[in-house]
């Protein structure tokens, strides 16, 4: 009788003859089912990507190691897109047993990846994945384990040992082209090292990086940059979408990529230096940024992804700690924080992008403050969109204005409007014109209807609603486009005496700032701004300020104006040029205009800002003025107004 060691001794020998056995038949049969393999691959692609797939020839070397040469993927009725002359390759066999691929080594030589677009044809569309019908399903993916798997099996497909040579990525986008060759590319002892050449149609530069590659311990950290003199740049984008960009380099830091408690982590920097961006939608000039570094650390949880507000963000001297994540567990929700520690006015100021603020260039100011904004968007819950935006200052002054100086509100100055770029005539704001009409001249009706229409709290807020701006969010994401600005007449001012109409991410945020500053350090009295607003705005074709437009329609003095006419200029001014299309034959307002303006009475009555005795004996608006001209209208012989029309446009 065999004792149990030795029948486990025993058994532990079977297994391993077994297992030589089976080695001796791989290492027999292997290039057999190497070529097998391709056969099977090549009847694959022809079968589901309308391609063929070739390798001219292939074989094992050594225990685990792979070479081809020639190998070629071509769609059919297009250009190649894909061929490499020379590839060897090994593998960990014992992690290839698991079914986990990990390459040990990687040589690649001779060889190009061809993205060709020709009218509507691309010859890579085939391999772009497919629009699937959503299928509804309870359960939810776990973000932590899904992110560590796809993590993992990248990197285990990055080489440890790789050499490459001569390799390049053409696209071709209807006649845009660039070409990135790489003629050499290293990567020994986990130190990385390229070679670049970079061609388009309107430049040719050469390219490195270089620095620290460790794929299997998950940590890198690679600086990018420009071998020859001058920044780097961006090759492709300034032929398609008309962005010209530059840098002068970027670094890239992988420190820690960890699951810990059901959570994943990812912890690193990635930087940039002298970066240059230019497109119309941003700015009328070059925005630089003359240095910007991201400190993350990022979570991935089973129901969130996140970036935790550990991470840091630079820009130049402003430093903030941003927080942003998506989480799932009982509603989709959106939550971005961010957080501006205690800092100088004047760090602020210079560290804002040069060719993104213009208006702020040369502005010096005083005293510290810190800021936080907290936005929360439930998907499942729009209606309670979360906008909260607080500043906080400590001494905070604006001692030199820069390009804008607002104190020009205070007193007379030439006003252009910009209709397309193009400089209207010159509108001088102050007594000195005939036209210009104090705030205590105007209609009150009229000062009560424009404050309903265009911003009911201007006397008590600080340039901007957050409600509105809230109630902007929820249209916003709804119509998944912008379809509501939520601006106050003091925003409204600033747009037209400081800023050009050109629709900018510059003009906006400049519109902001310059807003807050102008309200925020008491520069311009309500008063004051209400009154500038008032002889400055499009009131009509050519037409600006309160005392032309009362003219214009009804050769009156502002003073003068009735309830009614007040209505309908308030009612305006969103398209004051289009007036004319509001009348019917007769010159009389069309039914909608009417009831528009019958409604705005009602909210005006209802909120307690008119009274009953104030819409008594109001007339139907009759345009005497030039307007008149503007408007078809067909000869009339009886104009007599009746009693009825009266009581129909009464409230």
């Amino acid at each position: 009788m065999r004792t149990t060691k030795q029948k486990i001794f025993l058994t532990v020998k079977i297994v391993g003859v077994f297992l030589v056995f089976v080695l001796v038949g791989m290492l027999i049969f292997r290039d057999v089912i190497l070529q097998k393999a391709i056969v099977q691959l090549s009847h694959k692609m022809a079968r589901d990507y309308d391609c063929d797939f070739s390798v001219k020839k292939a074989k094992f070397e050594g225990f685990c190691g792979v070479a081809m040469d020639d190998v070629l993927l071509v769609p059919k009725k297009a250009d190649t897109l894909f061929r490499i002359q020379s590839i060897k390759t090994s593998v960990n066999f014992w992690r290839l047993l698991t079914g986990n691929i990990q390459l040990g080594k990687l040589e690649a030589k001779n060889g190009f990846v061809n993205l060709v677009k020709d009218g509507k044809n691309r010859n890579f569309d085939t391999f772009l994945p497919k629009k699937k019908k959503a299928i509804k399903t309870k359960e939810k993916p776990n973000y932590a384990d899904m992110a560590y798997r796809i993590l993992n099996q990248a990197l285990n497909l990055i080489p440890t040992d790789m050499r490459l040579e001569n390799l390049s990525l053409r696209m071709n986008d209807n006649g845009k082209k660039a070409t990135l060759s790489l003629t050499k590319l290293a990567l020994v002892d986990k130190n990385l090292e390229t070679s670049i050449r970079v061609q388009t149609n309107t430049f040719t530069q050469r390219w490195k990086i270089k620095g620290f590659a460790d794929p299997r311990n998950k940590q890198t950290d690679l600086r990018f940059f420009n071998i020859d003199t001058g920044k780097i740049k961006v090759p492709y984008f300034d032929e398609r979408y008309n962005i010209q960009s530059s840098f002068d380099s970027i670094r890239w830091n992988i420190s820690n990529i960890d699951m810990e408690g059901g959570e994943l982590h990812v912890d690193g920097f990635t930087s940039i230096s002298n970066f240059t961006v230019n497109h119309p939608k941003i700015a009328s000039k070059d925005v630089v940024i003359k240095n910007a570094r991201f400190n993350y650390h990022l979570l991935f949880g089973e129901n969130f992804i996140a970036v935790d507000s550990s991470s840091t963000a630079e820009l130049n001297r402003i430093k903030f700690h941003p927080f942003i994540s998506y989480d799932n567990k009982a509603d989709k929700i959106y939550t971005l924080k961010i957080a501006i520690p205690k800092m100088k006015a004047q760090d602020f100021i210079t560290s804002l992008p040069k060719g993104l603020f213009t208006h702020f260039e040369g502005m010096e100011a005083t005293g510290n403050f810190n800021y936080h904004l907290r936005f929360v968007f439930n998907k499942n819950k729009p209606n309670g969109v979360v906008f909260d935006s607080k500043l906080n200052k400590e001494n905070l002054q604006i001692t030199k204005y820069g390009e804008a100086n607002l104190n020009k509100i205070n007193g007379e100055f030439m006003y252009h409007a910009i209709i397309n770029d193009v400089p209207q005539r010159g509108i001088l704001v102050g007594n000195s014109n005939p036209n210009y009409t104090p705030l205590a001249q105007i209609s009150p009706y009229l000062r009560k209807s424009v404050l309903t229409t265009e911003d009911p709290s201007f006397f008590s807020h600080k340039g901007f609603i957050n409600e509105a701006f809230r109630q902007s969010i929820v249209k916003n994401i709804r119509t998944k486009k912008f379809s509501r600005g939520g601006s106050t007449i003091s925003m409204q001012l600033i747009k037209n005496a400081f800023l050009t109409r050109e629709k900018t991410l510059s003009r906006k945020l400049e519109e902001i700032l310059l807003v807050y500053i102008m309200e925020n350090n008491r520069v311009v009295s309500k008063e004051r701004m209400l009154e500038v607003y008032f002889n400055i705005i499009e009131w009509g074709p050519n037409i600006y300020g309160i005392g032309e437009a009362s003219s214009f329609y009804f050769q009156k003095y502002p003073s003068e104006l009735t309830l009614n006419e007040c209505l309908y200029l308030a009612n305006i001014i969103p398209s004051p040029r289009k007036f004319m299309y509001q009348f019917n034959s007769l010159g009389n307002l069309k039914p909608y205009a009417v009831n528009r303006d019958k409604n705005l009475k009602r909210i005006m009555m209802g909120r307690g800002i008119i009274v009953p005795a104030d819409t008594i004996y109001q007339l139907p608006i009759m345009i005497t003025g030039g307007a008149r001209s503007y408007i078809k209208t067909k000869e009339v012989r009886n104009t007599t107004i009746d009693s009825t029309s009266i009581e129909e446009f009464d409230f």
